[in-house]
C-alpha cells in the first residue's frame, strides 16, 4: 500500500486501501463507492479497525465511504504517543483533505464517536451531520471494566498480561461488547492482537479524559448539526439509559435497539445499516 490515489473506475467508483502519510503518524484508509456521491466517514471504536464496519458495508455501497484506522489501530502507525481524542480527530480531517473531500457525514462507534465529535468541532465547515453508535455521553455513564480489564491498568501486571494474552482471552473480553449470541469475527481478534499495550491504554485514557472534560451532548449542542444516535438497550459498556442524554441535543434522533449490546453493527447489522442509510439520505449535503 502507498499514498498514490486509487484510479476511479466506472462512473467514478473507487475501491482500495492506502496509507496516508501524516507528519504525526501514518494512517490506513479504505475507500469505496462513487466519489461523486455523498461521503460517509466511518470511525471505529477502541481496539477496532476498518474491518469493524464490514457487516453493514452492503447498505452503503451507493455512497462514497471512507473508513479510517485510528492511530494505534489496524494497519495505522502505533507510536508511543499522540492518542488524544482531539489529535485523532485532526488526523481524520487531514486524511479527508488529502482525499479531496470537502463535505462529509461522519459516523463513529463508541470511542470513535468521540473522535467524530472532535472532528466536527474542529472542522464545522467539513462535517454536515454526525451519527454516533453506542458512544458514552458522559464519564459517569461508564459501567466499568471486567476484572481482566482492570488488571490491564495495574503497573507491571498490566503490560505482562497484555504480552501473555491468548486468542481465547481476547475473544472472552470481546464478548462483553455484544449481548446476542453472535460469532466474534477472527479479524476483531487479530485487530486486538496487533495493538501495542501503549496504544490500547493511551486511547482508553484519552477517551475517558475527553468525556470528563465535557459531555458529548453538550459538544453536539454547540454544533447545530443533524445527529443520529443508535444505542443498544443491553449495552454492557455504557448505561443504556444514558442514551437519553442525547435527547437534549437539537436536531437529534435517538434510536434504541432492543436486545442489542454495545456493537449493533455486529449484532443487528440489517437494522443498523437501514438506520444509517436513511439518515445519510435525509441529511443536507
Amino acid at each position: 500500500m502507498n499514498e498514490i490515489a486509487v484510479p476511479p473506475g466506472k462512473d467514478g467508483d473507487t475501491a482500495g486501501e492506502r496509507i496516508v502519510r501524516l507528519s504525526d503518524g501514518d494512517i490506513h484508509v479504505v475507500e469505496s463507492g462513487p466519489t461523486s456521491a455523498t461521503t460517509v466517514v466511518l470511525i471505529h471504536g477502541l481496539a477496532g479497525s476498518t474491518a469493524s464496519w464490514e457487516p453493514i458495508m452492503f447498505a452503503l455501497k451507493d455512497f462514497h465511504v471512507v473508513r479510517v484506522d485510528m492511530l494505534g489501530h489496524g494497519e495505522s502507525a502505533k507510536p508511543a504517543d499522540g492518542y488524544g481524542i482531539a489529535e485523532q480527530g485532526r488526523r481524520v480531517g487531514a486524511v479527508l483533505d488529502r482525499l479531496g473531500v470537502r463535505r462529509a457525514i461522519v459516523v463513529g462507534h463508541s470511542t470513535g464517536g468521540s473522535v467524530a465529535t472532535a472532528l466536527a468541532t474542529q472542522r464545522r465547515e467539513l462535517i454536515t451531520a454526525i451519527a454516533l453508535i453506542d458512544t458514552g455521553p458522559r464519564i459517569s455513564a461508564f459501567i466499568g471494566n471486567t476484572l481482566a480489564g482492570r488488571l490491564l491498568y495495574v503497573p507491571v501486571v498490566g503490560p505482562l498480561a497484555w504480552r501473555l494474552r491468548s486468542d481465547s482471552t481476547i475473544r472472552a473480553a470481546a464478548r462483553t461488547a455484544v449481548t446476542r449470541d453472535v460469532r466474534i469475527p477472527d479479524q476483531i481478534i487479530a485487530d486486538v492482537r496487533g495493538m501495542t499495550y501503549r496504544a490500547f491504554i493511551a486511547t482508553s485514557d484519552a477517551a475517558r479524559a475527553f468525556l470528563a472534560e465535557r459531555p458529548v451532548p453538550d459538544r453536539l449542542t454547540d454544533l447545530g448539526l443533524p445527529v443520529l444516535v443508535i444505542f443498544g438497550a443491553q449495552d454492557r459498556r455504557w448505561q443504556p439509559s444514558s442514551a437519553a442524554d442525547y435527547r437534549v441535543v437539537p436536531h437529534a434522533r435517538v434510536e434504541i435497539l432492543d436486545g442489542v449490546g454495545h456493537t449493533p453493527m455486529l449484532e443487528e447489522p440489517e437494522v443498523t445499516a437501514a438506520l444509517l442509510r436513511g439518515f445519510v439520505a435525509e441529511c443536507p449535503q
